[in-house]
């Protein structure tokens, strides 16, 4: 697709894009792009008009695409568009009149407090390097709530001893300082000091037993395998301990701007979904213990 790379190089480096969201649009537009040749023959980016994105969306809903993922694609392509339009590679977006299709709201999957204190103080990780790590793993997701990427980006000096506090870089390289607790800091001495039995030039906080850098599988194998000891939710991964921690904030009081600060959200309506699931206990505690209910 014409002016592709641009636009991904325009992502990393003026919108300061995770990788991660770098390759969601890839793989989005190289889709499109794959789309238009095979049904419309299309050689430039200017001949795409509202009708041929109407039909890729069609054919989007006849190959089983969930109307999320389709959602998903059309902010993917009006972003790319809106683009070409800024650089007047295109002097219309053939999304304008697109209309996507709803998409009901799903409440954050979040893990049970008592679970997780199962997971913390009663399952047995190891006393080695590998399970005092995966320990800590864990433990920084459910006390901080930060993203997988930012996990695996945290430098050792990033973790201020004496302020007991963590320099978190989020999205759009945007940092954010995130209190830890005492509890916290002396799983993490008894890491660091284990960790200094591993060879390793990388500066990162999370190493392999070879002095690696930790990658996004192995987490999500440490953290799925560990939540499945102690719940039965459909989805274990570092974003449902991300979602657990900030449920439980909310639940125990902290208000939503508290929450999004330290949740690194841009906006407060993407902290808002989780005061549906308070709702939600709220009405679960309601049913148990109203007589009438």
């Amino acid at each position: 697709m014409q002016y592709f790379e641009a636009f991904l190089n325009y992502l990393t480096h003026e919108k300061r894009c995770s990788l991660h969201t770098r390759q969601a649009y890839a793989t989005d537009l190289q889709q499109f792009d794959q789309y238009l040749t095979q049904y419309h023959n299309v050689t430039a980016i200017a001949q795409v008009s509202s009708s041929m994105v109407r039909q890729w969306m069609v054919h989007l809903i006849e190959e089983g695409n969930s109307s999320r993922t389709i959602v998903r694609k059309l902010s993917s392509l009006k972003a790319f568009f809106k683009y070409l339009l800024r650089q007047k590679i295109v002097d219309r977006n053939p999304l304008d009149k697109i209309t996507a299709p709803k998409v009901s709201k799903r409440l954050p999957v979040f893990v049970e407090e008592q679970q997780m204190d199962v997971l913390l103080d009663e399952v047995s990780f190891g006393e080695d390097f590998e399970g005092i790590r995966n320990r800590l793993i864990i433990a920084t997701f459910y006390y901080t709530g930060i993203r997988l990427s930012e996990l695996i980006q945290l430098k050792v000096y990033d973790v201020d001893f004496s302020l007991r506090t963590m320099k978190v870089m989020g999205k759009r390289s945007k940092e954010r300082i995130i209190p830890l607790a005492p509890v916290y800091m002396e799983d993490l001495r008894q890491y660091l000091h284990i960790r200094q039995q591993i060879v390793t030039s990388e500066p990162y906080l999370f190493v392999t037993d070879k002095g690696k850098a930790l990658y996004p599988r192995l987490v999500q194998r440490i953290v799925r395998y560990f939540l499945s000891l102690v719940t039965s939710v459909n989805k274990k991964s570092p974003h449902v301990i991300r979602h657990t921690f900030a449920t439980q904030l909310l639940n125990h009081g902290a208000s939503l701007n508290a929450i999004k600060e330290l949740l690194g959200h841009a906006n407060l309506s993407a902290t808002q979904i989780y005061t549906h699931n308070t709702i939600e206990q709220l009405h679960k505690i309601y049913k148990q213990a109203h007589p009438r209910a």
